[in-house]
């Protein structure tokens, strides 16, 4: 599954423009919400259980553990589907209760694996009809006799359909199971859901589905696990008019007339052996472009019908072809099925998800209009693309045996995404830019002391808000750091030939991530390369995946003394998760000696010497080439002043991705005590002179960090002044570069720096800039049929715009959001409504936020997100959560996983002793209801504000003293 939810580059930079320009008028506000009561859940029907089942579930801090099998959330195993045959007829018109639902029924053949007189199903949110008091049949196949039923019945906390039989299924005989059901149709973004979008004034709906993780039980009992694949023969009922599309390609439709409504069924081919999680359907009325019937792979990109004849998906068919013709390369492995179906939906919770077949998009990561979208939308669906594509492979014909490896589909996909795309824009030069996406930012959470491993065990991980917790950051960019971490010391051609015999053996079927480790080795063992590693592939790479973390390398340049540490952001947080290798890492380290690139060389303990290391006079050393490593890097202060003053002497003769490096390694070492605050603000001197894009947009969010901290206090000023000075050289630069601002730059990363100069230059107030945007801005209200600002700095104009203006600037951009048909554009819009300074503007908004009308659930949470983004905005957020938890939790799906970067952004602020306090009363009034996917995100935030609360008390002064030292002429 693609990454829930996009922030673009353009946005994240716009971050810092709201922190910077709303502080200047923060008030404090004393709001107080009244109460609203939760929607009552829709839950299934049943005949009573047995009293060991339906006794209600207690609060208790210790729970008993489960006694029946249908107490676990785990499946016995004992029967094994081989494939189901399933009708849906989904109704794209509310009943008479207001309702919309669709009907189906379901046969699933399964084997006996063992004898048994039990047979538990997935089933979830299903009203299942009735035969004889049972709310299922059950036949034998091939002369095998079915026994009785002895009771059904519904277990909700697990969410199975149970069925006792009256005697015992045979082992090596196969059975069918024969339900009937119907389901509500749900805008819950999950399972069998509905969409809805307006078309020449008219309301659309589109039924459509997101399984995974645990949400095919929503749509028709199955098992639904990811272990229990089958094949898969789908019929779908739907109104004259619609199409309907699934995995594999359809029969002919037929119409037909069914209770008074003329319809149409469709039937498909049978799937290839898959997983429930990665079954997709759709009923729509959208429209396609695509490669000729007789191409090899039949490529289809499916939207609404305006969006296709607007030319919105030219370019995802244009890459697309490409970027499966790169996997196939890569796999050595020729796609796996027929066609490639790929869909953009109005309301999809994820990024993308990978079904197999039939791919569901976020409009935003599927669509590109050349007028209205950035290059950083641009680049956003290159890169989501070639993520989905690689699961084709990776993930849909080789699938974990269960989610505790999910890391391994996710975090593979997201670095692999990266080459993929870098196949079809290879001027962009994106594999550098996984630094920036991936890397940097993952290693902020992982080194809390509540992070967590990647890999985790099967026992620990059972619950569906278990599950849904692991679609983290970790997961997918710790994930993507390691496994290119290892594809670089073992090379690029070594590590693509291990996936080669890894897919060929395991097709069809399921692995853990050992399996991928031995077929990696094999190909270490095959090479001619003479690749020398200190131990096997598994030895190496188990201690990057069994415990969290990761290690920062001290090297001491006067003596070659090399050391390793667990890293961890507040020095005096305690590790209470214990770890087999103790925090040690077997760390490949690469270096650089004055220029030139040495051996690469392994730390395998805490402590070793490289006389190598060791530096003579004139000399310097740097370590973690172009950062391929996990891992931050530590020097004697001998090193680091000898590194500073290369890069205010000549900068350039540092990689552009080490001096981005050297910035975030020295800003993470000075908030873990390591190195002092005013060294790393110093990395941040050479940047007068600096035009590269990745410098300076983590020099940028370094110090939003310190925004964060600080935009309440005396610090604000003297920070503001400094900053200023050092972005208007580059503020000139692109000035000059566009002639003034007429022209977009050719680069790829200069576009993104220009943004970077713009957003920051107004920020701190620079004249000319605030005159450069809210004049465009002006432009634009003034004839709102043609939008005068280029689309890649729109975010920028249009957040800075609205941030220095009123309820006339707000208005316009809520009205242009909300009659925008290019869903990046609406995006950006979405975004910069919340720069206002305006308080009552920002109430409204969170108010909006719960109004499906007004903003989509889909994009809720990112939006109060954005809101707490917002100096001004943080507070009121934060009341407005703690108000509507319970509401939010309960009807904005608790267990998606977008519910922990609800937590995350909305206290990302934290430091004070009473907002942390706030934050363990926040944890206590809920505790009953518990957190779902968030909880994770709560100990981490509770964690970070006490980081939080140590660094100010300790750094203020002396940043403020720094600051003041650098502006004393201009301040």
């Amino acid at each position: 599954m693609g990454k829930g939810l996009y922030i673009s580059r353009t946005v994240a930079v716009v971050c810092v423009v709201v922190a910077i320009a709303a502080s200047a008028v923060i008030i404090a506000l004393s709001v107080v919400y009244s109460q609203e009561k939760s929607k009552n859940e829709v839950v299934p029907t049943s005949t009573a259980a047995p009293s060991s089942t339906t006794s209600s579930v207690t609060s208790s801090t210790t729970p008993s553990p489960p006694k029946e099998p249908w107490e676990r959330y785990r499946l016995p195993d004992s029967l094994a589907p081989v494939s189901y045959n399933v009708t849906l007829w989904p109704r794209l018109e509310p009943d008479r209760d207001g309702l919309y639902i669709f009907t189906g029924r379901s046969a699933v053949v399964f084997t006996c694996v063992k004898e048994t007189d039990l047979i538990l199903i997935h089933s979830n949110k299903l009203n299942l009809t009735t035969s004889q008091g049972f709310h299922a049949t059950l036949a034998g196949l091939d002369g095998a006799a079915a026994p009785p039923l002895s009771r059904t019945w519904l277990e909700v906390p697990t969410q199975y359909l149970v069925v006792q039989l009256s005697s015992r299924l045979q082992a090596g005989k196969s059975y069918q199971l024969f339900t009937e059901f119907t389901g509500e149709l749900a805008d819950d973004l999950g399972g069998f859901y509905r969409s809805e979008y307006m078309e020449d004034g008219y309301k659309k709906v589109v039924a459509t589905t997101q399984m995974q993780p645990t949400d095919a039980r929503k749509a028709f009992p199955c098992f639904d696990e990811p272990a229990m694949k089958a094949v898969f023969h789908m019929t779908l009922v739907h109104p004259q008019g619609t199409v309907a599309l699934s995995n594999a390609m359809n029969y002919e439709p037929v119409n037909m007339t069914m209770e008074g409504q003329h319809l149409t069924q469709t039937s498909f081919e049978p799937t290839e052996v898959m997983s429930t999680y990665l079954l997709a359907f759709v009923v729509c009325e959208f429209s396609f472009i695509g490669t000729p019937p007789s191409a090899p792979v039949l490529i289809r990109i499916w939207a609404r019908k305006k969006a296709i004849d607007e030319g919105q998906g030219d370019y995802a068919l244009e890459k697309t072809g490409p970027i499966l013709a790169f996997f196939e390369k890569y796999y050595n492995s020729s796609y796996p099925l027929n066609k490639s179906d790929q869909i953009a939906l109005p309301d999809f919770s994820a990024g993308a998800m990978e079904n197999w077949g039939l791919i569901t998009y976020r409009e935003t990561a599927l669509l590109y209009n050349s007028e209205s979208s950035s290059n950083g939308d641009k680049e956003w669906v290159a890169t989501v693309i070639s993520h989905e594509l690689a699961h084709m492979w990776f993930g849909n014909l080789v699938t974990m045996r269960w989610w505790n490896d999910l890391w391994l589909n996710e975090g593979f996909a997201t670095y692999v995404s990266y080459l993929g795309a870098d196949s079809a824009e290879p001027d962009w030069k994106i594999k550098d830019l996984i630094v920036l996406n991936e890397v940097h930012g993952v290693m902020a959470v992982d080194a809390l002391a509540s992070s967590h491993p990647l890999s985790s065990k099967e026992e620990d991980i059972l619950k569906p808000e278990h599950i849904s917790e692991l679609f983290d950051s970790i997961t997918y960019s710790k994930g993507a750091a390691v496994l290119r971490m290892l594809s670089e010391f073992i090379t690029e051609d070594v590590f693509s030939k291990g996936l080669s015999t890894y897919l060929r053996q395991f097709k069809y079927s399921n692995t853990v991530y050992t399996d991928l480790w031995r077929h990696l080795q094999m190909a270490v063992d095959n090479t001619t390369s003479g690749l020398d590693l200190p131990d096997s592939v598994e030895v190496i790479m188990n201690r990057w995946i069994l415990q969290m973390g990761f290690p920062v390398v001290t090297i001491d340049t006067r003596t070659g003394n090399i050391t390793q540490n667990h890293f961890l952001l507040d020095p005096d947080s305690v590790v209470d998760r214990p770890s087999q290798f103790n925090y040690e890492w077997f760390v490949p380290v690469t270096w650089i000696k004055t220029g030139a690139v040495q051996n690469q060389y392994w730390l395998l303990q805490k402590e070793d010497a490289n006389s190598n290391m060791t530096l003579g006079a004139g000399d310097w050393l740097l370590a973690n080439i172009d950062m391929k490593g996990f891992f931050r890097v530590n020097y004697d202060s001998e090193n680091w002043e000898r590194l500073l003053a290369k890069l205010g002497s000549n900068h350039k003769e540092i990689p552009v991705i080490n001096r981005a490096q050297l910035i975030d390694d020295a800003f993470n070492l000075a908030r873990a005590k390591l190195v002092s605050t005013t060294l790393a603000l110093r990395t941040t001197l050479f940047l007068f002179n600096e035009t590269e894009y990745m410098p300076w947009q983590t020099a940028s969010r370094n110090l939003d960090y310190f925004f964060l901290m600080f935009d309440r206090s005396e610090v604000y000023g003297p920070m503001q002044a400094y900053i200023k000075k050092q972005v208007l050289p580059l503020f000139t630069h692109f000035k000059e570069l566009t002639a003034n601002w007429t022209k977009i730059p050719d680069n790829h990363t200069d576009q993104y720096n220009q943004v970077t100069a713009i957003s920051m230059a107004c920020s701190t107030g620079l004249e000319a800039c605030e005159k450069l945007t809210t004049g465009w801005y002006r432009d634009w209200m003034n004839n709102p049929y043609k939008n005068p600002i280029n689309p890649n700095l729109r975010s920028t104009v249009y957040c800075s715009a609205i941030a220095a203006g009123g309820l006339e600037e707000w208005n316009f951009g809520w009205s242009m959001y909300k009659n925008a048909t290019i869903a990046s554009e609406a995006d950006k819009l979405m975004y910069a409504l919340s720069c206002t300074k305006q308080p009552w503007l920002l109430n409204r908004y969170l108010e909006y936020c719960l109004d499906p009308e007004k903003v989509r659930k889909q994009d809720a949470t990112i939006t109060i997100v954005s809101i707490a983004g917002n100096p001004v905005g943080q507070p009121l957020a934060w009341d407005f959560i703690r108000d509507k938890w319970d509401y939010i939790f309960n009807n904005y799906g608790g267990g998606s996983f977008s519910f922990a970067r609800l937590i995350s952004g909305v206290t990302k602020r934290f430091s004070t002793e009473f907002e942390y306090k706030q934050l363990q009363q926040f944890e206590e009034e809920h505790a009953e209801g518990g957190f779902g996917s968030a909880a994770m995100a709560l100990d981490q935030a509770l964690e970070r504000t006490r980081a939080n609360i140590n660094w100010v008390a300790e750094n203020k002064e002396h940043v403020l003293t720094w600051f003041e030292g650098q502006t004393a002429s201009t301040y």
